[in-house]
């Protein structure tokens, strides 16, 4: 069956919007250039393919190349050559990943510069707060969405994916375990879930989690205390460190110093005294 433009665009938009992963190959050149095969698999789903190039040979090919790059979105994309009896054949590849979404939980004084570094992170940021008067277009310019919740089902308008990050900044312990106890049971589970406090805060509500018989793995998997160690103070200066783990997670990386990591200065040194040496 062929698919227009609008309806690939349309399925791929729909499933990379719901947490799941989506991939198109689009014939480049010929007489049926722009004829496209699309497979989509959503967020704890299936893969499904649809659509044909023209033939069983090309079809083969292009459901081998957007299957395989479901499994790795990013560096795939791009022309690729198919080789056939009659020749080599082009095709367009693009595939897209889960929106990266940042649900701020709490709109506090923190939440303020959190929800700004997130947007230029690229992030689709959410702020959701019990308190009206504080989760404002006004104090959060920069938020895609506000959502007025009872902490006690906080996530029940808000769909939750793999590509989902979870910031807990609320302002009392009991409000960050209701949180975490949604965020444990939900499927697929986030991305990330970073929750701020002290470690008397922290330490109480991972006894309560345990009581509630969640597992030790699951605890573990929750960054608490949020963000990176710079000793931070400020509220803005705690948004760089927090803003820090969450590129961490999302792109790989140590956390270190890239002076510590590249020892340029040291090897530098060390040439140089070789050098003299000789």
């Amino acid at each position: 069956m062929t698919m227009t433009a609008a309806q690939a665009l349309s399925r791929m938009i729909a499933t990379v919007e719901s947490g799941g992963t989506a991939a198109c190959v689009t014939l480049a050149a010929g007489s049926g250039a722009g004829r496209r095969v699309v497979a989509l698999r959503p967020a704890g789903g299936d893969v499904s393919v649809s659509g044909t190039l023209g033939s069983t040979e090309l079809d083969g090919a292009a459901r081998q190349l957007v299957v395989d790059a479901l499994d790795d979105p990013g560096p795939a994309g791009g022309l690729h050559e198919i080789p056939t009896e009659g020749g080599t054949v082009e095709v367009y590849l693009e595939a897209r990943g889960p929106v990266p979404e940042l649900v701020i939980v709490g709109a506090g004084h923190i939440a303020r510069p959190l929800s700004t570094m997130g947007a230029l992170l690229g992030f689709r940021v959410t702020v959701v707060d019990d308190r009206p008067d504080f989760a404002t277009r006004d104090r959060f310019p920069d938020a895609e969405r506000l959502v007025k919740v009872d902490f006690s089902d906080a996530f029940r308008d808000i769909h939750l994916h793999a590509g989902s990050y979870i910031l807990l900044v609320t302002r009392g312990h009991r409000y960050d375990y209701q949180c975490l106890l949604q965020l444990l049971r939900s499927d697929p589970p986030p991305a990330y879930i970073g929750m701020i406090g002290s470690r008397r805060r922290v330490r109480a509500t991972f006894v309560q989690l345990i009581e509630e018989g969640v597992a030790k793995e699951q605890i573990s998997d929750i960054h608490a205390p949020v963000g990176l160690d710079i000793r931070a103070e400020t509220p803005e200066e705690i948004a760089v460190a927090v803003a820090a783990e969450l590129v961490k997670v999302r792109r790989g990386g140590t956390g270190a110093s890239l002076k510590a990591v590249e020892r340029i200065a040291e090897r530098f040194f060390s040439d140089a005294e070789q050098e003299e040496g000789a």
